[in-house]
């Protein structure tokens, strides 16, 4: 199995974007693309509203997606061409507790795609990759946690501007990005209007999945 973590600094920022953009340009490769919900106090993690996703203390919930729309996360993934889609829902701090229902249930998929920065505490994807958007000040604790063991970051010119990612860093006044930058990764700017994808970014997942 090849996979893929598509993480991000806060909400709405084109995470999900971004992943149907991966794998609408890959469609061939048959994408598992699995959306990752964890919520608190009735608050979800994926929009910081009550959205009616809370799954019972200790307890997830693992559903798979058979509608293709532009309603909602996963059925986005369909309607970009993933063979499958599926939706985890946990409670905050429980997302360990689902982990071996997961692992069985993509087990037998060649290529996998999922949203999530906390599952990077229990996995080593083949390629993890942090969603930036300069226009958002949230930086959520998670995405800190992370931060310097993505593999490339993907900057969101949310205005096509063609922004300058050495700048990128001045929005949050809390977080370096000077050190990451120096780690000479990929950075790889993206624009609404195309996607949240780019052909280098295209490129840099073939490269790294040998294809």
């Amino acid at each position: 199995m090849k996979l893929i973590l598509v993480g991000g600094h806060s909400r709405n920022i084109g995470k999900t974007s971004v992943v149907a953009g991966i794998v609408k340009a890959l469609v061939e490769l048959n994408w598992t693309a699995i959306k990752i919900t964890q919520t608190g106090h009735k608050i979800c993690a994926s929009n910081g509203k009550d959205c009616g996703c809370e799954v019972p203390e200790h307890e997830f919930l693992l559903t798979e997606e058979t509608e293709k729309s532009m309603r909602a996360d996963t059925p986005r993934f369909l309607l970009a061409g993933a063979k499958r889609a599926l939706w985890l829902r946990t409670r905050q701090g429980e997302l360990v507790n689902a982990l071996s229902k997961l692992k069985t249930e993509i087990a037998t998929n060649d290529y996998v795609i999922i949203e999530s920065n906390s599952l990077r505490k229990f996995i080593v994807p083949d390629l993890y990759l942090q969603v930036l958007d300069p226009t958002k000040e949230d930086f959520k604790i998670s995405a800190q946690e992370f931060l310097d063991l993505a593999d490339a970051y993907i900057v969101v010119d949310r205005f096509n501007q063609e922004i300058d990612i050495e700048k990128v860093a001045i929005n949050w006044q809390n977080i370096s990005l000077k050190n990451l930058m120096d780690l000479k990764k990929p950075w790889f700017l993206v624009q609404s209007e195309k996607d949240f994808i780019s052909q280098d970014v295209i490129e840099f997942i073939k490269k790294h999945l040998n294809k």
